[in-house]
């Protein structure tokens, strides 16, 4: 299933990692849900996801670089990380296929359902007792939502978001999570043969609008209202997945 490289599904592509790029600066995190949204409005999201891998990795590891306790991270959430790759790859055919067309519904609901839970912000608490076995749960869902969908924060976002940790290890276990999903999806993607050398070469070069955009959100977080922000992107974000989810159920 090549990747059409006219012009403008490439500047759609170009638009949409730069603005990925910008809100991912403001406010965070956001870059895989803008960036599969926008584009999946003209390629499939398998397609899509193969376009994500590099700045998806890239960004992922300058955030999980950022943390200061990397060892005991992993040591903590290897139970999560090892049922998010195992379910990634086991749930691989839902990117293409049979299952082709419904990826996009599937796309449209997890971006639907990222935009409540941000809008809704829940204060949810996991217990030490309960993280034990409810990790690999978290895990196995994220990585089925990572394989049909190309985004990994439903429901690894939610469920690091409960364990408690402070922002900066929080924001070090995220770049963990979402490296680990990364690497899982390029692999399921490589094997089914959507991701190639050449697709891997314009993924690449995607890096570029993403950290450009990086670069003019991190500008411009001191000047704007981050919760008014965060408000717009997640009603944005729900806009857009009730676009995918209709368009594709017409």
């Amino acid at each position: 299933m090549p990747i059409a490289l006219e012009p403008f599904p490439l500047a759609v592509a170009g638009f949409a990692f730069f603005l990925a790029g910008f809100v991912k600066g403001v406010v965070g995190l956001g870059l895989p849900p803008v960036a599969m949204g926008l584009l999946s409005l003209v390629m499939m999201p398998a397609q899509a996801a193969a376009l994500l891998v590099v700045p998806a990795f890239v960004t992922n590891v300058w955030q999980l670089a950022a943390g200061p306790r990397f060892a005991a991270m992993v040591r903590r959430l290897w139970p999560m990380l090892a049922a998010s790759t195992v379910g990634t790859l086991a749930a691989a055919a839902l990117l293409h296929g049979a299952f082709g067309g419904g990826a996009i519904v599937a796309l449209g609901f997890a971006l639907i359902a990222s935009a409540i839970l941000g809008l809704a912000a829940p204060r949810l608490r996991v217990s030490p007792g309960t993280e034990r076995w409810l990790a690999p749960l978290a895990g196995a869902a994220t990585g089925l939502v990572t394989a049909a969908t190309g985004v990994s924060s439903i429901p690894a976002a939610p469920f690091l978001g409960a364990l408690g940790f402070n922002r900066e290890d929080l924001i070090q276990a995220l770049g963990l999570s979402f490296t680990v999903s990364t690497v899982a999806l390029a692999l399921a993607l490589a094997g089914s043969g959507i991701l190639s050398v050449g697709i891997a070469g314009v993924s690449a070069l995607a890096l570029v609008p993403a950290l450009l955009g990086m670069r003019l959100g991190g500008w411009m977080r001191g000047r704007v209202s981050e919760p008014v922000f965060r408000r717009f992107f997640y009603f944005g974000l729900l806009g857009l997945g009730l676009h995918l989810a209709a368009r594709a159920l017409v």
